[in-house]
């Protein structure tokens, strides 16, 4: 499968040369951080992980212990994001959205609405080796109500594959019978169906919706339900007409209005950039009409500036 991502592997690949770049970059005097960011960038995370093994054998240290031990602030952080392999990433951003002070909704909204039920299994695994915790016990310990069942659901991964024709009519009918039609919400249901079919099912149920009531569905959900349930379920929806529509969203709401949330910026640049950064940046471009380069360009600054635009690989103006 082509990825649509804007970063790929290197063709003339060496893992020992990069590693001597990198290690010359952060000897002496001062840290050359140009040429750290512009090597790493044009690197796969594959073959990043490769650099970081030569750079043991080289050298006998670490390499993301030195890059820490040279870079400060959201650079840094943004660096080793990219070090980082992707299942490890989304495991350790789960892991601290969990156990940080207070729970970090957002983190378990993103990863868990977004990624593929395959994709999920993979994480839920990788957790229990990384850190001998059940990911579904700390999620139930740290969130309540039907915003801790959806995510309950979600982390299941047992979606139903296809479209269920029969089903796509009573789905609609049950959502508008358990929200709009009816005084106060029936969230277990909303919850329950949108927790559970496919998006291809999803995107044929909210048109179906649609015709029936008048709505599009992320208008009810904003009607009938409040708080991280709300967040949760319309990442839910979004996804299921489009991931990167969503991606797309999300970064442009984290860099729109007073101070930008660089965390949300650096997860989902890290996280797409092998996947689909191409695909959120047309529809960046088609629902916000300006380019996601131009936006990062004029919102945030140095080194972290300069590295999340060779990220975006390109300008859509």
């Amino acid at each position: 499968m082509a990825t649509r991502g804007t970063v790929k592997p290197s063709g003339n690949f060496n893992a020992s040369a990069d590693a001597e770049v990198l290690y010359k970059a952060m000897k002496g005097l001062g840290t050359d951080e140009d040429s750290i960011l512009q090597l790493l960038v044009a690197r796969s995370n594959a073959q990043r992980q490769e650099i970081k093994t030569a750079y043991k054998t080289l050298f006998g240290k670490d390499l993301v212990d030195d890059l820490k031990g040279e870079l400060g602030g959201k650079f840094e952080t943004l660096i080793v994001a990219l070090m980082t392999p992707p299942l490890a990433y989304d495991v350790t951003s789960l892991r601290n959205a969990i156990k940080g002070a207070g729970t970090d909704e957002k983190v378990l909204v993103e990863i868990l609405s977004s990624r593929t039920p395959q994709q999920v299994k993979e994480i839920v695994a990788a957790y229990r080796q990384e850190y001998d915790d059940d990911l579904e016990e700390d999620v139930c310990g740290d969130t309540s109500g039907h915003f801790k069942r959806l995510l309950v659901i979600l982390l299941q991964a047992n979606r139903q594959r296809g479209v269920q024709e029969g089903n796509i009519e009573s789905d609609a009918q049950a959502l508008f019978k358990a929200g709009e039609q009816k005084f106060g919400t029936d969230e277990q249901l909303f919850v329950t169906v949108l927790g559970n079919r496919s998006p291809e099912h999803l995107r044929r149920v909210f048109d179906a919706y649609m015709k029936m009531t008048g709505y599009e569905m992320e208008e009810s959900i904003k009607r009938e339900t409040s708080g991280s349930l709300k967040d949760l379920l319309l990442a839910v929806v979004k996804c299921a007409r489009s991931v990167p529509a969503y991606f797309a969203e999300t970064l442009y709401y984290a860099m729109k209005g007073v101070g930008t949330d660089d965390d949300t910026l650096i997860r989902v640049m890290v996280s797409r950039s092998e996947v689909d950064l191409m695909d959120i940046r047309t529809e960046f471009r088609r629902m916000f009409a300006c380019s996601l380069f131009s936006m990062i360009k004029g919102d945030t600054g140095g080194d972290f500036r300069k590295t999340l635009l060779l990220l975006c690989g390109g300008d859509d103006a």
